[in-house]
């Protein structure tokens, strides 16, 4: 772990004790900040996780200034292998950050100085804070993105193989969590990942959108050295330069997007989570979780609690709360960049931390469900789930949809007094309320029956089932 200097009175390996403040800016300045302040505005504690980029970001920096002839090749090679050693540095975990030094960018510009002497000033020609942390955050996010990317896709292929494993599955299909019709496990499991699949696009509509350089936009107006944009654009991996230097400082459409994006997936994943808690429950007993997904009682002995799950949906309103705070933060700013988006890096950061963990906690879990047939068949059994297919049957017969929902509805008020469901009835008994109803009506009041029917593009059959996770398989390998 990196080391925090969390005095501002104490000089660090990077400082001389007369310049413990304001390094950047001090010579306006006729005191130094007070103390309380430096430790109330500094954000090294938490933006030092982007040193990588800081540093990606200054040398492609560097490379431009040297095409540009504003630094030597000397001078710019003194500033790469400084970075380099300073990269290194951190990563051993021996660097001492320093809240004196505010925040990522002076910490490390503080420490190249002390190492290659007045060449580590010259880093900053032509460029701000402001253009500099906005090129930080993006190219951050961008490979967070690309991490999350493919833990996202795993979640989807473990989700697609389960489903085509249980395309057959029969299951009770609910609305107003009330029995409705009968359905397979596999379809209800692909309808989650049509959820993720929307997720998956609006992801990578967020990393195109925030795939542009701000860098060279400096402060807010741009700068009067004769800086490539281009150049520094192409060396970061960007599709072009941001356009306009104002916005480029500015903007941070793209965390909003990110967060937008969490939300969304988050509302998923939370709506999975509750059918997953109730399908453990003792009043269901549709799936079993493995025992490395649950916890116990401290108390209750027989408890299995699915912690997993439970949590994810918890962590919902987390993510909510950093979209909400991210639009509130940027509600009321006029341009350009103002001290207040200092606050967009922790919602950010935690956004990313969150959705990375119950991605991954779902991609390990979804894949090991265990689904227990016997109940799910049982409970679809229950509830009259056929009827809406005895409605259809009389239709067939000629008998207008309207008088048949009537029909349908005296059958199941006679089988809620009988304790009997619509299969369990006798031709004798069905008859009575419909002269229609023949030996035949037994073929569609079967559960299998009933999914079978359902033959058609975005239909439960099990041979619908099975084409639609290799449709759905087949669009994650064209990634």
């Amino acid at each position: 772990m990196s080391k925090l200097e969390n005095s501002s009175n104490k000089p660090t390996p990077n400082q001389q004790p007369d310049q413990l403040t304001n390094q950047a800016w001090g010579g306006r300045f006729s005191e130094a900040v007070d103390e309380f302040v430096a430790r109330f505005t500094a954000s090294v504690n938490f933006d030092q996780r982007l040193y990588r980029q800081d540093i990606q970001g200054s040398i492609a920096h560097a490379r431009m200034l040297c095409e540009a002839s504003v630094l030597t090749a000397d001078e710019r090679d003194q500033i790469i292998a400084g970075l380099a050693d300073i990269a290194a540095q951190i990563e051993s975990g021996e660097f001492a950050w320093s809240v004196a030094l505010e925040d990522v960018h002076m910490n490390i510009e503080a420490a190249l100085t002390d190492k290659i002497g007045i060449v580590g000033k010259k880093l900053h020609t032509g460029r701000s804070r402001n253009d500099q942390v906005a090129t930080d955050i993006r190219l951050w996010l961008r490979d967070q993105i690309d991490e999350i990317t493919p833990v996202l896709t795993r979640l989807q292929s473990g989700l697609i193989e389960l489903a085509e494993r249980e395309s057959a599955t029969i299951m009770p299909g609910f609305t107003h969590l009330q029995t409705a019709q009968p359905v397979t496990f596999g379809h209800h499991l692909l309808a989650w990942n049509e959820m993720l699949e929307r997720d998956y696009s609006r992801l990578q509509d967020c990393r195109k959108r925030l795939n542009q350089c701000p860098l060279g936009a400096a402060a807010l107006a741009g700068t009067t050295y004769p800086i490539d944009r281009h150049f520094t654009a192409q060396a970061l991996a960007f599709d072009k330069p941001t356009e306009n230097s104002l916005d480029s400082v500015s903007d941070r459409d793209f965390a909003i997007e990110f967060c937008a994006f969490a939300s969304m997936l988050m509302t998923h994943l939370s709506r999975m989570s509750e059918e997953l808690v109730l399908w453990t429950s003792a009043q269901f007993q549709f799936i079993n979780l493995p025992d490395r997904f649950c916890t116990g009682s401290s108390i209750m002995p027989q408890k299995k609690n699915p912690d997993v799950p439970e949590l994810v949906r918890g962590k919902t309103g987390r993510v909510n709360g950093h979209l909400i705070a991210l639009l509130t933060l940027m509600k009321s700013q006029p341009l350009a960049y103002n001290k207040d988006n200092q606050e967009d890096k922790e919602p950010l950061f935690d956004t990313v931390d969150t959705v990375r963990d119950c991605l991954r906690a779902f991609a390990d879990m979804i894949p090991a469900i265990e689904s227990r047939k016997d109940m799910m068949l049982e409970a679809a059994r229950r509830g009259f789930s056929t009827a809406t297919d005895l409605a259809d049957y009389l239709v067939r017969k000629g008998i207008a949809f309207r008088d048949s929902h009537e029909i349908v509805g005296k059958s199941v008020a006679y089988g809620l007094a009988e304790n009997k469901d619509l299969s369990e009835m006798t031709l004798q008994e069905l008859q009575q309320f419909s002269s229609e109803i023949g030996e035949d009506v037994f073929e569609v009041l079967t559960l299998e029956g009933s999914v079978a029917a359902r033959d058609h593009l975005g239909g439960t059959a099990p041979s619908q089932v099975r084409a639609a996770a290799k449709r759905a398989a087949a669009l994650i390998d064209e990634r």
